[in-house]
């Protein structure tokens, strides 16, 4: 076999020029292709880029608060009906016939006090008085006689009136006695001491033998009644809440001594007047306690409900703007434009405030504005942010 045998035919020029033809339109093809992605992402860049220029905030609706809100405030249990009981007669204790938690009735005994003093004012105020009587009786005799003896012309008509008139006087004198033994017994009866009405007794500050001094600002008091079957809670109310608080509202009571458990009580009076010293508004208020588990005297939680104010808009504590030019909150108008409008806060309620006045229903406000937003900028909302980083997604998604 010769070895020119295996030997390759030779290429031809024409399929060389049209091998090189098609490497350049490949060439080409590549290099247009990649310059058009290049641009078309450069554009879709310079989109996202103006875009992310443009501050993204969140905003809320101005919205009226659809409910009211609650004041917590300590307050003071008391009875109803509280009697300290003093003694109207000076003397010594003789008894008592009941102690601290009894209960009384109208009228019924709580003690007797030995008045030996009074005793002999009261001897002699019956002897003044049967003396007094027994004048009055003579002096009417003698002026009898002596009206009869002037018809026989006996006696002077001058000397029948001084008789008269002296029986006049023995008349009045007589009339002062009873009076004054009136008095007298009258003071003796409040020597048995009387419940003044029905309740329990909750103190006793006496014991038998002991001094009794007249009058309520020489001693103690002797006993203390009190009506408990309705107690009245005292509870002073910040001067700006006092107008929303009205005769018939409902109360929460809760007392350290039943946990978890509420009492009801209805707001009865207000003072109408406000305490210069603390700036508040005493409010009474009235409980039922006929179980009696409520004492006078006691502390109570009293949680009043408060109606919603018509004229305050709530928005979040986290949109107000406190700044060298007042207390502010940042708006969003249809334009896209933020407008800062100064506020005054009605009530804090810690994550939300009532606006007062500087905002209209229905007002976007902006929450939590970036640093450095200035009257007039340009925002876009977090949806509008949202859907252009979907359409942003759906581009990277194509190019993959």
């Amino acid at each position: 076999m010769s070895p020119d045998t295996h030997k390759p035919a030779p290429i031809s020029p024409r399929r060389l020029k049209r091998a090189g033809w098609v490497a350049v339109i490949v060439i080409v093809v590549v290099v247009v292709s990649g310059v058009a992605t290049r641009a078309n992402d450069a554009r879709k860049l310079k989109s996202w880029t103006e875009a992310q220029a443009v501050p993204t905030v969140s905003v809320v609706a101005a919205e009226r608060s659809d409910k009211g809100s609650s004041l917590d405030l300590p307050g003071r249990l008391e009875a109803y009906s509280r009697a300290p009981i003093y003694a109207r007669v000076s003397g010594y204790l003789k008894s008592w016939k009941v102690d601290i938690g009894t209960p009384v009735k109208a009228g019924q005994l709580l003690a007797e006090i030995e008045t030996p003093d009074l005793d002999q004012q009261l001897l002699q105020a019956k002897a003044d008085l049967a003396s007094a009587e027994a004048n009055s009786a003579l002096a009417a005799t003698t002026a009898k006689r002596w009206q009869a003896m002037l018809g026989s012309d006996s006696v002077s008509r001058q000397e029948v009136d001084e008789k008269s008139g002296d029986y006049t006087a023995k008349q009045a004198i007589a009339k002062a006695a009873k009076a004054n033994l009136d008095r007298i017994e009258a003071m003796k009866g409040f020597a048995r001491i009387l419940a003044p009405f029905d309740g329990v007794v909750t103190a006793r500050e006496t014991d038998v033998g002991a001094l009794i001094n007249a009058g309520s600002g020489s001693g103690p008091e002797l006993f203390v009644v009190s009506d408990m079957r309705k107690l009245r809670v005292y509870v002073r109310v910040p001067q700006n809440y006092a107008p929303s608080i009205k005769p018939g509202a409902i109360a929460q009571l809760t007392v350290p001594e039943y946990p978890g458990r509420t009492f009801q009580a209805k707001v009865e009076a207000s003072a109408g007047a406000v305490n210069a010293e603390s700036g508040t508004t005493l409010i009474q208020l009235a409980v039922d306690n006929a179980d009696g588990k409520l004492m006078p005297g006691g502390f109570a939680g009293v949680k009043l409900e408060r109606p919603a104010d018509v004229a305050a808009l709530r928005v979040p504590a986290s949109a107000l703007i406190f700044d060298d030019q007042g207390l502010r909150v940042a708006t969003l108008g249809a334009d896209g434009k933020v407008a800062f409008k100064k506020v005054t806060i009605l009530r804090d309620y810690g994550k939300s405030v009532e606006i007062g006045t500087g905002l209209a229903e229905g007002d976007r406000v902006i929450e939590s504005p970036p640093d450095g937003l200035a009257e007039g900028d340009h925002v876009q909302t977090a949806t509008n942010n949202t859907e252009l980083a979907k359409a942003q997604g759906r581009t990277n998604e194509k190019k993959a």
